[in-house]
């Protein structure tokens, strides 16, 4: 929910003022939702949460202490009529990386993020932005911080209907004091960032729902913040506009990294944009966790059942499910065709894939095109006159939800290789139906080098030169 209520003010379209003379002072969702230019290159700041409590009452050391003796939240409140908001929150976010803050509604969620801001008063404990302390800051201080480095998008979009969508965009801006045509600027670049550059004349109500959501985003990244804060921001919007809306936000972090904390109830979308997560329960953050990690460790019962309906295959990578297989290692051997196809016979192997000295894959060869390759040729053959064509390796960061198209096609099992191009093993179609039959996320064992087989007697076993691995079982 929005801190205040929207803020349409009636009056003539266009007017560069609310009309009647109200509210001549921004209302607080407006200071709280974008700061001011006057400062140099943006710089993402780390998060520091520091043992944080929040009780909405008169008598918040009573309920503190009842809640240190494990009274629940519900207990409190009947017996003191105090609410525990946020319990003992603890965790660190780095800078530059999206910090996703889930659970259900009313968990505290929101009411963490408001205090990163100081929307909302913490009770007790300390909130560090680059070290120092947030809470300490007087009035003045606190309006230079919200104005300099830190932004807010709420779920509520609370665009002036009758400002343009540029004057909307740069509002805050002008409640800062940035000069007109320096406002304009910076609030076209901020639409032109979100794919509204063409839109600035147009006025809110001439715009789909997931077109108002980028203005306020745009509006929030006109000043260039180095911390977004992102309270329920794709949630009004239907389920391909949110998708949509969390591309665009991925993008603009590849184009720009902030530190981002974005709140949501939506384990799928916590996952996928998230580089960290933080599930809250009854004010307490139960756990935090990579969602790898989640997926894989849940803390306890509440957070496996929170997961346990997730997307698994748009969570884990290539490099989750990859396994190893008959791997051929040779660069410089000359007769590396022969051994490598009666290694193959006599394994009774049908492919292997070839790498060189440091690992990188080359390609892949089978018992038929090592056959073709040899056909005519009584001489030693290099591996490479017998690489099947046109085989593209799998990249390492590729959703799994990405592969089942891909892995159906070929023959044979494809390589996964990291942005180096160094092999980390296959993934077959026996792979991806295994994944799709568990029943719990998948954890594959460990990369184990495998004792390799001489190809070429010249060389000794586990050379560069030339080498074979049999199967990783």
């Amino acid at each position: 929910m929005h801190p205040c209520p929207p803020c349409p003010i009636p009056g003539d379209r266009g007017a560069s003022k609310p009309a009647f003379g109200l509210r001549t002072s921004a209302p607080p969702c407006a200071l709280a939702c974008v700061p001011s230019l006057t400062r140099s290159a943006t710089v993402a700041k780390q998060i520091h949460i520091d043992h944080v409590f929040k009780v909405f009452g008169d008598q918040p050391d009573t309920a503190l202490k009842l809640a240190r003796q494990g009274v629940s939240k519900q207990d409190i409140l009947t017996q003191t009529g105090q609410s525990i908001g946020v319990f003992d929150a603890h965790f660190h976010i780095e800078a530059g990386e999206i910090f996703v803050v889930m659970g259900l509604s009313g968990s505290g969620k929101s009411t963490l993020v408001r205090m990163l801001n100081r929307l909302i008063e913490p009770t007790s404990g300390r909130i560090l932005v680059d070290g120092d302390d947030i809470n300490q800051l007087d009035d003045k201080a606190l309006r230079a911080l919200r104005r300099k480095d830190i932004s807010m998008v709420f779920q509520s979009f609370a665009l002036m209907p009758h400002l343009t969508v540029l004057d909307n965009t740069a509002f805050g801006l002008e409640l800062a004091g940035v000069p007109r045509a320096e406002r304009q600027r910076a609030a076209q670049d901020a639409l032109e960032q979100v794919g509204l550059g063409a839109w600035g004349a147009s006025y809110p109500d001439e715009l789909s729902g997931g077109m108002q959501q980028r203005v306020g985003l745009a509006r929030a990244l006109a000043s260039d913040p180095s911390i977004l804060l992102m309270d329920e921001a794709f949630s009004a919007l239907d389920p391909i506009i949110r998708t949509e809306m969390q591309s665009e936000l991925l993008r603009l972090q590849q184009v720009k990294r902030r530190t981002i904390v974005f709140i949501s109830h939506d384990l799928d979308e916590a996952m996928r944009i998230g580089d960290h997560i933080a599930i809250m329960k009854d004010g307490e953050v139960v756990q935090v966790g990579t969602p790898d990690e989640i997926l894989r460790n849940p803390a306890n019962d509440y957070v496996r059942h929170f997961v346990r309906g997730v997307d698994t295959a748009a969570v884990f990578k290539a490099a989750d499910i990859a396994r190893q297989a008959l791997t051929v290692v040779s660069e410089h051997s000359d007769r590396g065709c022969r051994a490598a196809l009666r290694l193959l016979e006599d394994s009774d192997r049908d492919h292997a894939y070839v790498l060189n000295a440091r690992k990188r894959f080359l390609g892949v060869v089978s018992s038929q095109s090592l056959r073709d390759a040899l056909r005519g040729h009584q001489g030693p053959l290099g591996l490479q006159h017998a690489f099947i064509p046109d085989v593209a390796p799998i990249a390492s960061d590729t959703p799994v939800a990405d592969l089942f198209g891909v892995v159906a096609v070929p023959p044979f099992p494809l390589p996964v290789v990291d942005g180096n191009g160094q092999y980390l093993g296959v993934i077959s179609r026996t792979t991806m139906l295994k994944f799709l039959d568990r029943d719990t996320p998948p954890v594959p064992p460990p990369q184990q080098d495998v004792p390799p087989v001489t190809l070429n007697p010249q060389y000794p076993a586990g050379s560069p030169q030339a080498a074979l691995s049999t199967p990783h079982a």
